[in-house]
């Protein structure tokens, strides 16, 4: 069995450390729970498509959990995807990125455990003008038709979707129309038997056709009601996956004891009001 603890949307700053001890409990108990692997989906800075400080902070906090570490970049990280509504942190481009993976690593990988090939991508990048997103795309084909009998599992930050593969709003909390058709012709018809992403604040499990849809909540803060609706459960924690070698998989919320559920609303300080 190969476990991974996902944590997302970590919002990590120096400057505005509001969510620093949220992110210090969380450590805490992943350094007593020792996962193969601890991945950030995404959203790891506060702000470090603006403030590179952020970067150096957040980089420094997962480098003290002393833990095997993956990352995958968020909208606050490197700037949203080019079709998203602009809801502040403007879009990515190429300095973004540089700095981002300066920073973090490759901004999509993947690998093979027993039973498994594990998929990390930029989410950001689908469907951008960047000449990486081919780069990535050309990666998603390789590995999907590489796959042989292992199961897929898929990670980025947003949700593919709300319910339906075929849903057609615009909104920016996820993957647009256009990329999300992209991303699944480039899977040349293996279908993930896990999909995970961050980006929303909300814990949720879902199934479609053969997938296991899941929303891993933040380590920071919820969002109101007023501004999102519930797709979920808004609390914080972590989830974790075990992902087992004959194709099995589960998913699971982790409640941190002592670990409060912080409301975004409360610090206006941080985006501004909500």
């Amino acid at each position: 069995m190969f476990r991974i603890a996902q944590i997302s949307d970590t919002h990590l700053s120096d400057e505005k450390p509001f969510f620093v001890d949220n992110f210090a409990r969380v450590g805490e108990a992943l350094r007593q729970d020792r996962p193969d692997l601890v991945l950030n989906s995404g959203d790891i800075t506060l702000d470090g498509a603006s403030n590179e400080a952020d970067m150096a902070a957040a980089r420094l906090l997962h480098d003290g959990l002393d833990l095997p570490m993956r990352f995958l970049p968020g909208n606050h990280d490197l700037g949203d995807s080019q079709d998203a509504p602009d809801h502040g942190e403007g879009p990515i481009d190429a300095l973004r990125r540089r700095r981002y993976v300066s920073y973090f690593g490759p901004d999509w990988w993947w690998f093979d455990v027993p039973g498994w090939r594990v998929l990390g991508l930029n989410a950001q990048l689908l469907g951008s003008d960047l000449p990486e997103a081919e780069e990535q795309e050309e990666t998603i084909v390789d590995v999907a038709a590489s796959v042989g009998s292992r199961r897929l599992a898929l990670f980025l930050h947003k949700p593919l979707f709300d319910r339906t593969v075929d849903e057609s709003e615009i909104t920016g909390r996820f993957v647009n129309p256009v990329p999300r058709r992209l991303l699944m012709a480039s899977l040349v018809g293996v279908t993930p038997a896990l999909i995970s992403c961050g980006h929303v604040h909300q814990y949720r499990a879902s199934e479609t056709f053969a997938t296991r849809h899941v929303w891993a909540t933040s380590t920071a803060f919820v969002i109101p009601d007023h501004r999102q609706p519930r797709y979920g459960l808004k609390e914080v924690g972590y989830v974790e996956h075990r992902l087992y070698p004959d194709g099995r998989h589960e998913s699971a919320l982790v409640r941190v004891p002592g670990l409060p559920t912080l409301d975004i609303a409360h610090f206006p300080q941080v985006y501004g009001p909500v």
